[in-house]
């Protein structure tokens, strides 16, 4: 196994202080590109998309912004009569915050909607211990208008804005663009070995695997 060169703890530091200046520029690029982000033009939802939840099955789209301004949607890939979980997906919602409280004092709701029926929606979430809001959108094209139709895409996260009733799409990511509401990632980007993915481009002998064959569902690692 080979790991990074052992140096002086004055090197090390010299070494870290210039990366940190890549590392400012970078931010300073992303802050740059959020600019632009709020600036997007928005674009409004007129077909009248219903959803379910364990209280209610008439639900708007408004309704799920629970009364706040804006609102986050990860759209799972969790299909109706489906078996299948998507470990992709399951990481994301092993990453969401336990309290939204934090969201809901800047004015943003967060909801999860899939195409499977309430009753798999509350099976899964019940193997998976997660409490976060998720609606099923089952009967409705909510998920191919919104999701399949963004380049065929399978899953992705999508961001509204009202104006009373009215809502309007502002942004939709999928792919990698997804992984900025999750922080495993973020997390092994920051260790010597990251992700321990083919496609990284790490020093000779590191750890490297397939890209995402090492995910799982969290209650099926070896313990």
């Amino acid at each position: 196994m080979n790991y990074p060169d052992i140096v002086s703890r004055t090197d090390w530091q010299g070494a870290r202080d210039e990366f940190l200046k890549a590392e400012k520029e970078l931010m300073r690029a992303h802050d740059a590109l959020n600019a632009r982000r709020r600036r997007l033009p928005m674009t409004e939802i007129t077909r009248d998309y219903r959803f379910a939840s364990t209280t209610r099955d008439d639900l708007r789209l408004v309704d799920l912004f629970d009364e706040r301004a804006q609102l986050i949607v990860y759209h799972n890939m969790l299909n109706d009569g489906s078996d299948h979980i998507c470990p992709g997906c399951s990481t994301v919602c092993d990453n969401l915050m336990n309290n939204f409280a934090h969201l809901h004092a800047r004015r943003t709701s967060f909801a999860m909607v899939a195409r499977a029926k309430v009753p798999q929606i509350e099976q899964v979430k019940a193997r998976m211990g997660w409490t976060f809001p998720w609606y099923s959108c089952h009967g409705s094209t909510f998920h191919e208008d919104l999701v399949t139709a963004q380049s065929n895409a399978s899953f992705g996260v999508s961001v509204f804005i009202r104006q009373d009733d009215r809502v309007f799409q502002t942004w939709f990511t999928s792919g990698r663009g997804a992984e900025q509401i999750g922080n495993t990632f973020q997390l092994l980007d920051m260790t010597p070995w990251g992700r321990q993915e083919e496609w990284e481009n790490s020093p000779a002998g590191w750890p490297q695997e397939p890209n995402y064959s090492w995910q799982r569902l969290h209650d099926e690692y070896a313990r």
